[in-house]
This record gives C-alpha cells, structure tokens and sequence, in this order.
C-alpha cells in the first residue's frame, strides 16, 4: 500500500491538514454528483476551523491520474461554530436533502479564559444544526431531550432518520451507553424534528464504522474507557423498525494491537476497513506504525462475520520498497484500465508538472500487457 500525491484542478480552495473533523459521504442522487463533505477540525497551529468544504473527483485521467476539486461552501444563518470530534450526516426527506451536524468540542469562550486555561476545550452546547447544501442556509435546534454535549460519537443516518451512538460528555467524563435517535421532517415551512434517548446503546468512543451493506455496518476499535480499548465487533442495522444490534466475533489481534495504547484508522469501503497502531520500543521510532487492514465479508445466509486481518509492517529494513509498477490505486475500474492505451495520456500537460509519463514512470496499458517494468 503506497500513498500518493494527489492533485486538485486550479479553481479549487484550499483544504488545510485537519484532524478529527466532521466527513459526510453524500452519494449521487438525483443528478447530484458524488462527493465528501467536511466541516471542522483542528488545524496543525491547533486553530478550530469552522468551514465547509465539498470535496469531488474533478477528472479521472487514463493514465491513473485524478484530480480532485474541493469548494468551500459559504453557510448563512445560525452557522455552527468552529468545532472538532463532531459528526455529519445527510439525510434524505420528502424528495430533499439536508445536512445533520451535532457534537463536537471548542475552546473555552474568551470572556471565560484564564492564563491557566487558554487552551482549555470545552463540549459544544446540545444543538443540532440543519445545513441546506444547495443555498447554504444553516439553522439551529435547541431539543429538551439532548441535555449535554458529546464528542467522538458515532453518527449513522438512514433516509431522515440520525442514529448517535457512544460519545464522551467532558463536563462528567463519562461514557454513556445511550442511543439516540434524531428524525428530520422536511416541511415546506420549518423542519419538524423529533429525538428520542434510549439507554441500549454502546459506550464507546472514536470507533470505526465500516459498512457491510445496505444500512448494515460493523463497528470496530475505540475506547471504552480513557486507557482502554474497545476490542469487541457489533453488527449494527437499519431498517423501517429501528436499530439492531448484534456482537460479532472480532479478528485475531496481533500482541502489538492487544498490548497498544492508542489506535486510529477509517473505512475503505464494502466492509474493508484500515487502522494504525503507533509502533512502541526503545527509543520510540518516530512516526512509525504498524498498518493493519481488516475485511468483515458476507456469510451465504446474509449475515456479516469478521475475517482476520493482515498487518503492512513499517519495519524498512526488513521489506523491500514497492517497485513503480506494484503500487496499488483506489478508484479505477478494471474497465477503466481496459480503455486505457499507450498513446492516451502521454501527452505532456503544462500545467501539471509532475506528469508521470515524462519522469519515468512505467504503467500497465491493458490487462493482457506483457512488458516487463523492470527492463
């Protein structure tokens, strides 16, 4: 697995290194186009950003080039204020769509910061925000059922229905083991929205949601506690009913995930998940991980179990590098890679000057090309 640059067209903002920001995937719906929203997050001056950005595939070259376009989205109204560890999520109701945001943690308001607790970060009032993508109006929600704030919860959403599950509440620094239920009616006036707090939930935080199918998710890694890590797998599904949930066998853990203090990762897609384990020893190399990817699969009778997970070291001298023609891309289609051919995409672009075909890179043209990249 190697990462690659990855280029954005010339009328694209600029998207700084956030780190737990708010990411929303909304898929094509009526003629709208695939794309990821993000909102929030901590800048590396550790600065909270407020915006939201819309990031799309702007072109797909043949020759295993994509181009990304992020926009920032201006919000107008009750705009949410800048914010980390918070959740997005779209929904879809009476032939429209809108944009759920809740959650999340801020510094302390200036009238209330001390020398001793400048950087102190506080949990957001209980609001719930409904953002309009396509005019950009954001409204806020005052609910009597949401009485705190929480952070690095799990949001899952089906048609105008929000799940939250888990959370941290920092005032308490506890974990509740709630669910939460949020429903979105989008009238012609103002939106109607119901919540509902049931007490069979899951006291977790920061966990990875992978999807296995049609509303149908595994929920994996986390913390249970402040030092120690939520090792169980839960089957989550939604339907018409409600939420069920099932645990799960999880992998087989290495002793380097067991024995780990911290661990992160995100979704890959159709039940395909990635996570990193901070390497440890003495000295601590620096930023160095151990890359574990775990597959939760299909069982014949339609119900998910998990599979083991196979561990990328990032132990250098021990593996070879990656040779050009090994590396591995996301998003191309095997037909894509089909229509592909030696004279498509060789010609040199001004405009982007690391183009691969003029410093050396070697590519496959088809599925049945026989050249040897090494010669």
């Amino acid at each position: 697995l190697k990462l690659r640059a990855i280029s954005f067209s010339n009328n694209s903002s600029y998207l700084p290194p956030l780190r737990c920001p708010a990411v929303a995937h909304f898929e094509p719906r009526d003629g709208s186009p695939e794309c990821y929203l993000i909102h929030g997050g901590r800048t590396p001056n550790n600065e909270l950003s407020s915006s939201l950005y819309m990031l799309s595939v702007d072109s797909r070259g043949c020759n295993r080039k994509v181009t990304l376009q992020c926009q920032e989205k201006e919000l107008v109204g009750d705009v949410p204020s800048a914010r980390y560890g918070h959740t997005l999520s779209v929904i879809h109701s009476r032939g429209k769509t809108a944009c759920v945001l809740f959650g999340g943690r801020s510094y302390m308001p200036p009238s209330e910061r001390t020398t001793e607790n400048w950087n102190s970060v506080v949990d957001c009032p209980p609001q719930v925000f409904l953002i309009d993508l396509e005019f950009g109006c954001s409204s806020s929600h005052t609910l009597p059922e949401l009485t705190d704030g929480q952070s690095f919860h799990v949001a899952l959403a089906r048609e105008d229905c929000v799940y939250f599950l888990g959370g941290h509440i920092l005032s308490s620094d506890c974990r509740p083991p709630r669910l939460i239920r949020l429903r979105v009616e989008l009238l012609l006036g103002s939106p109607v929205i119901t919540c509902t707090v049931l007490q069979e939930g899951l006291s977790i935080t920061s966990a990875i949601t992978s999807s296995v199918g049609y509303n149908e998710y595994i929920i994996f890694g986390g913390y249970q506690s402040e030092t120690q890590k939520r090792m169980e797998c839960t089957y989550i599904g939604l339907d018409d009913v409600g939420v069920h949930m099932e645990p799960r066998e999880p992998p087989q853990w290495t002793s380097e995930i067991s024995h780990s203090r911290t661990w992160f990762g995100g979704s890959l897609g159709k039940g395909s998940a990635l996570f990193a384990v901070p390497s440890e020893g003495n000295p601590t190399p620096p930023d160095a991980y151990h890359f574990y990817q775990v597959n939760f699969q299909k069982e014949p009778d339609g119900e998910a179990s998990t599979q083991g997970c196979s561990q990328e070291s990032t132990d250098f001298e021990d593996s070879a590098p990656l040779e050009d023609s090994e590396e591995l891309y996301f998003g191309r289609e095997p037909h894509e890679l089909e229509d592909s051919s030696d004279g498509e995409g060789a010609t040199y672009n001004e405009e982007d000057e690391e183009d691969e075909c003029q410093t050396g890179y070697w590519v496959k043209c088809c599925l049945s090309c026989q050249v040897d990249p090494n010669t």
